[in-house]
């Protein structure tokens, strides 16, 4: 019964790529570009996620990841996804849909990160339009969230661009560079 379980147990989900860029589920040959991308990003992405574990960029906690992301694409829990340049060669960021529910909710959360290097180039935007339709198309889910801090200007513009509504504001929502913060809550619906 697709309604209550993942459509891709023990396959991989569909690679989806549009005219800007290709988006796919990540593999342990994706760890040396993961890697560099994360550390020369850095600076720019601390400030927007939780806080990084010590080892967060060895190949051991990446081969973790990867087992991680299987268990939950198997039980329909999450569908993490690199993004890459049109021709799948560079890995310019990622996103995940995850907190997938089923039955009456139909819902996921959205997350993303982009390297800095990569930053107003279009590739997020093309990437959320992926992932929504994969969403809505593959998975059946009526309605994808997001959120995101109050003065993270670009990605609000993001959501909206993307078809997103703003909803609210969330107290606490996120621990957040090691704080409890406050987030402005979206979301999309399908149809």
């Amino acid at each position: 019964m697709a309604f209550l379980r993942s459509p891709f147990v023990g396959d991989p989900p569909p690679t989806l790529r549009n005219g800007r860029a290709l988006i796919r589920v990540p593999d342990m040959a994706d760890y040396e570009q993961w890697a560099a991308l994360r550390a020369q990003s850095r600076d720019f992405l601390t400030p927007w996620e939780p806080l990084w574990p010590a080892n967060d960029l060895t190949r051991t906690a990446f081969r973790s990841r990867i087992r991680q992301y299987w268990r939950d694409i198997d039980e329909d829990l999450a569908y993490p996804y690199f993004i890459f340049d049109r021709g799948g060669e560079v890995l310019v960021g990622a996103l995940t849909l995850s907190n997938v529910r089923r039955g009456v909710a139909q819902t996921a959360t959205l997350g993303y990160w982009i390297g800095q290097p990569h930053v107003r180039k279009g590739y997020m935007t093309a990437a959320v339009g992926l992932i929504c339709d994969f969403a809505f198309r593959h998975l059946g889910l009526h309605r994808v969230e997001a959120a995101c801090l109050p003065h993270n200007v670009p990605s609000i513009g993001l959501l909206h661009k993307c078809g997103f509504a703003y909803e609210g504001q969330a107290r606490g929502y996120l621990k957040i560079a090691g704080e409890w913060r406050d987030h402005l809550l979206f979301a999309r619906l399908s149809g």
